[in-house]
């Protein structure tokens, strides 16, 4: 497994995170357990959650995981969001109370005294930059948050926040998937009067290349906004031909080489995986080992339905 630095401390980290927005459906301190397993034997040491997954459950069972199983928090770079509110209704507060608030309450449900990251989950607009900057110093010194990130993010939005901010932002987590490549089809259609050629993210990939910001692309196996996973599916026939039949010539699965064209684009470029699901955590894993060629990310990106000018 690849690893990258990430944090204040430059901490190795890999390059594939284990998200575990679905970990209620596992019900069982032993079953969340074994998921975990799976990913330390894998060489996965990030794990990604969020204070509204479930509302709160997901954290919650995750604490009870880590107080069942002493010295199994320490094994890995724990990584929160916060942000979205979803009572009374939904919506989203930077409100350095609301922010302060929430790494408390996830702490709390966590079983820990420290979150290794905090990323501010969806972009506010009414966002005021110097109250994050109080948010994020006050839960520093305190020590409840080493490093602090941004989810959803354009590079506006980032500079913005950052010109206020006394801690670099380490990493943007972004929806990517070689069925998702809108922030990567304007890089191709520059001048163009297509529709792939509309920059829709400001150039996020380009940003955080040129920044050393970590891109986190979630939904790596999905197509659209929560529509489905492509492997499998028989819409993408001609990219699932292609994925086996690379994934043949590696000795791993689909899923694998799916992952592995994430983690091809440069920078500092790490994958969730969202699976519940032990062997699917190790399959997956392997993308981490997997540097395709420039001629193979190309023929799954066309693979997908996507053009080149």
């Amino acid at each position: 497994m690849k690893n990258i630095e990430l944090g204040r401390a430059g901490d190795k980290v890999s390059t594939v995170i284990l998200g575990l927005m679905r970990i209620p459906q596992l019900e069982t301190v032993e079953n969340v357990r074994s998921l975990l397993g799976a990913a330390e034997e894998s060489g996965i040491n990030m794990l990604d959650i969020a204070d509204c997954y479930s509302k709160g459950k997901a954290e919650e069972l995750l604490g009870r995981t880590f107080e069942a199983n002493p010295g199994l928090r320490g094994k890995f770079f724990l990584q929160s969001k916060c942000g979205i509110v979803k009572d009374p209704f939904y919506f989203f507060d930077f409100s350095k109370k609301h922010i302060i608030d929430a790494v408390e309450g996830s702490l709390r449900r966590l079983r820990t005294d420290h979150l290794d990251s905090l990323l501010l989950h969806r972009p506010d607009a009414l966002m005021d930059p110097e109250e994050v900057c109080e948010a994020f110093n006050t839960l520093r010194e305190s020590g409840k948050v080493r490093s602090f990130g941004v989810s959803n993010f354009n590079p506006a939005q980032m500079r913005l926040l950052q010109n206020a901010l006394d801690d670099a932002i380490i990493c943007d987590q972004v929806q990517l998937s070689v069925c998702h490549t809108p922030m990567i089809d304007a890089s191709f259609n520059v001048n163009m009067d297509n529709d792939p050629s509309v920059m829709r993210d400001g150039g996020v990939l380009e940003y955080c290349r040129q920044h050393g910001i970590a891109v986190q692309a979630w939904s790596v196996m999905q197509h659209g906004f929560f529509k489905g996973v492509f492997i499998g599916d028989p819409h993408y026939l001609r990219l699932n031909s292609v994925l086996d039949r690379i994934a043949s010539e590696y000795g791993v699965s689909s899923t694998a080489i799916a992952v592995a064209w994430v983690l091809r684009i440069p920078g500092k470029t790490q994958a969730v995986i969202g699976t519940t699901k032990p062997e699917r955590v190790k399959s997956s894993a392997k993308a981490g080992d997997i540097k395709l060629t420039r001629e193979q990310w190309y023929e799954i990106y066309l693979a997908a339905g996507n053009d080149l000018p």
